[in-house]
């Protein structure tokens, strides 16, 4: 039986474009250098429901020859990465030792997808994994989320603001919608409670900086 090399992502491309321009598949044979069968049986295995597409054609390719490659990994060595696994190893490094010894090479992808499939059936390989371990907090430092960096604390301020004996001091706050694209920005003047709302562009510093420096000069 007489094989015929797959196409390669140029390949398609070509195909797609020379389909399209109205080429029959002899032409697009003999255009890309390939069999026509090579190109009845590229069209009949990848095309989607919206035809025939040269990104979409290479991914189904490409993940029905690693389906096949996959295969043919024998027991025993999908034994020896569980093995490996289970000693806290990870797939990159199986990978490595299997390549280092003349072994079997599975890649790291198949390995992750092996023990994705562990884990469906109720497997403990997945508890072996770095990322599945509890990060250690790291006692004296400051947690720093949510904080705004350089901030200026409001026990800074003068203690008379505090009293509200006088006019001029305003306090400014922001409401954001629920998507994050309005921003309204308030300010309320803290002895007369007169408010004011204005409407931002976004809710970046300068932005509502912007927006409180022009309302400010109009009162």
């Amino acid at each position: 039986m007489r094989a015929y090399p797959r196409l390669t992502e140029g390949q398609r491309n070509q195909l797609y474009a020379l389909k399209k321009a109205g080429f029959t598949q002899s032409a697009i044979a003999d255009q890309i250098g390939v069999h026509k069968s090579t190109i009845s049986r590229e069209l009949k295995r990848n095309t989607g429901l919206r035809g025939y597409r040269p990104k979409q054609a290479h991914r189904l390719a490409c993940a029905r020859q690693s389906q096949i490659q996959r295969g043919q990994i024998s027991h025993a060595t999908w034994a020896e990465v569980e093995k490996l696994v289970r000693e806290d190893w990870s797939p990159e490094q199986i990978n490595g030792h299997l390549k280092a010894n003349d072994e079997p090479c599975v890649s790291p992808a198949w390995i992750y997808q092996h023990i994705r499939a562990d884990k469906s059936n109720c497997g403990d390989l997945h508890t072996h994994l770095r990322c599945q371990k509890k990060r250690r907090k790291r006692y004296g430092t400051t947690e720093r989320r949510g904080q705004i960096k350089n901030r200026v604390s409001i026990d800074q301020r003068p203690k008379i603001v505090d009293l509200r004996t006088r006019i001029g001091d305003w306090e400014a706050d922001t409401v954001i919608a629920k998507q994050g694209h309005s921003v309204l920005v308030t300010l309320v003047e803290r002895k007369t409670r007169f408010t004011v709302a204005i409407k931002a562009a976004n809710k970046t510093a300068q932005a509502v900086t912007d927006a409180i420096c022009d309302t400010i000069m109009v009162y």
